[in-house]
């Protein structure tokens, strides 16, 4: 058995891992790159493995970096059954089309704009593209073993990032590999704990937050401080928020503070129809989550649901003080960019990020502080407040990465560390080595292992 890394290398995003053995090549998860250019074409580079002899896709769990390329790889020839837990199945119904939905958007904004430099600007891959390949999904519940065929089997284990969120583990009878996708929080405030794992053969371990510890900061004390100054300013509070997992979060924790009156009765409006559809799944699985019915009953209403484009216009043209939730996450797309257009360069208003932007996207450079960012071929003057709330983060940061591995009965052969910045992924290498005594790797793009 041997793994090849195609994605998620010394980079958060594009995470995809090929596995093969005899005659079966399996590929871990189907992510999109994003952020930095160059990452950003290899998603319109052939494929390095031909796609028609992938025999299925595994998938951790839903978010785009982690699925946003099934439907280009379908382009390129793959036909193989797509796995994953009924809960990320039901998310990636909405996250996928709604990527296509948003390239093809964009790629029309930009040719009535003229401000691509393709002529005709084209979309990665459309809505329809993102539909047909949701016909390749079959379900696996967690726990289970599943028989990928010449003597390859699978498990997937709770990972308590999003609901359906997994870790995959992959056997041969002989020798294991289990990857991690996002590791959860032990403490999250709305989604029931990571499972613990105990014995892999070999791993593949996340990074994104591998250099650093959460801020001990109460999240809603530091939301609650941005709403209160910026209310006082009649500004508008601008939220990016991913649409799966964040924006659920941010919906409670408004909720909270508005029951416990530490913020005023202001407007919050919710304007991405994805994460208003990715809300109502959210309800569908209490078994994943820690909230009883009137606490889902409070998030569920604390915000007002846009889902027209004429609504949306609308609130550009609203006064505050107002709350705004939009998608994307590191603002690389939707409508979230219009409302930055309008609402960045008044000093009266506030954005808040919630949780790690990305090298190259919009959000990484408003956090560096600077004073434009180009949206739709335009330089926007960003002279609004500028915040980022770490603790809201979905991923376990280094300590809790580090208790999590403690639990492992013997240390893996290898643990391979991907899925973040150069200097964080060589921080967490350092902390394993140094406080587990195991043996780490960082890998490189298409560098290749064998597993014995």
């Amino acid at each position: 058995m041997r793994i090849q890394f195609l994605g998620a290398t010394h980079t958060v995003t594009g995470s995809k891992y090929l596995i093969e053995h005899n005659r079966r090549k399996v590929l871990i998860d189907c992510g999109l790159f994003q952020g930095l250019k160059e990452l950003r074409l290899r998603n319109r580079e052939p494929f390095p493995v031909d796609p028609q002899k992938i025999d299925s896709v595994i998938l951790t769990h839903a978010h785009i970096d982690h699925t946003g390329y099934l439907p280009v790889l379908m382009k390129q020839g793959f036909r193989g059954k797509v796995y994953c837990t009924q809960g990320t199945r039901d998310l990636c119904r909405i996250l996928l089309p709604d990527s296509g939905r948003l390239q093809e958007e964009e790629a029309g904004y930009a040719n009535r704009k003229g401000f691509s430099k393709h002529k005709p600007a084209l979309p990665l891959y459309t809505q329809e593209d993102a539909e047909r390949v949701l016909d390749l999904f079959r379900t696996i519940p967690h726990g289970t073993r599943f028989d990928l065929g010449d003597g390859l089997n699978l498990k997937l284990t709770r990972s308590g990032h999003i609901i359906g969120s997994s870790f995959v583990a992959v056997s041969n009878g002989k020798t294991s590999i289990m990857f991690s996708g996002d590791l959860g929080r032990e403490n999250d405030l709305i989604l029931r704990a990571p499972e613990f794992v105990t014995k892999s053969d070999y791993l593949v371990i996340e990074s994104t937050y591998g250099g650093r510890m959460h801020d001990p900061t109460d999240p809603q004390d530091q939301i609650a401080e941005i709403i209160n100054r910026t209310a006082a300013r009649n500004g508008v509070v601008i939220v990016p928020a991913f649409s799966v997992g964040r924006t659920q979060t941010l919906l409670y924790v408004l909720h909270l503070l508005k029951m416990e009156g530490r913020i005023p009765g202001i407007p919050v409006y919710l304007n991405s129809p994805m994460s208003i559809s990715a809300t109502g799944i959210f309800f569908d699985y209490p078994g994943e989550h820690r909230l009883n019915p009137d606490q889902s009953a409070g998030l569920s209403n604390v915000a007002k649901y846009i889902n027209s484009p004429e609504e949306s216009r609308a609130l550009n043209e609203k006064n505050g003080p107002m709350i705004i939730i939009s998608a994307s996450g590191m603002a690389t797309g939707g409508r979230v960019l219009h409302h930055l257009k309008a609402f960045a360069p008044d000093p009266k208003n506030s954005i808040i990020f919630t949780g790690f932007q990305a090298a190259g996207t919009r959000g990484a450079s408003m956090l560096a502080n600077a004073e434009t960012v180009k949206i739709h071929g335009e330089y926007i003057p960003v002279r609004a407040e500028v915040n980022v709330v770490h603790n809201l983060s979905a991923h376990a940061d280094q300590r809790e990465i580090l208790k999590w591995l403690s639990l492992f009965r013997n240390p893996p052969k290898t643990t391979f560390i991907t899925h973040g910045e150069p200097q964080a992924a060589q921080a967490l290498r350092e902390k394993i080595e140094g406080s587990l005594r195991w043996n780490c790797k960082i890998p490189v793009y298409l560098e290749v292992a064998e597993l014995l």
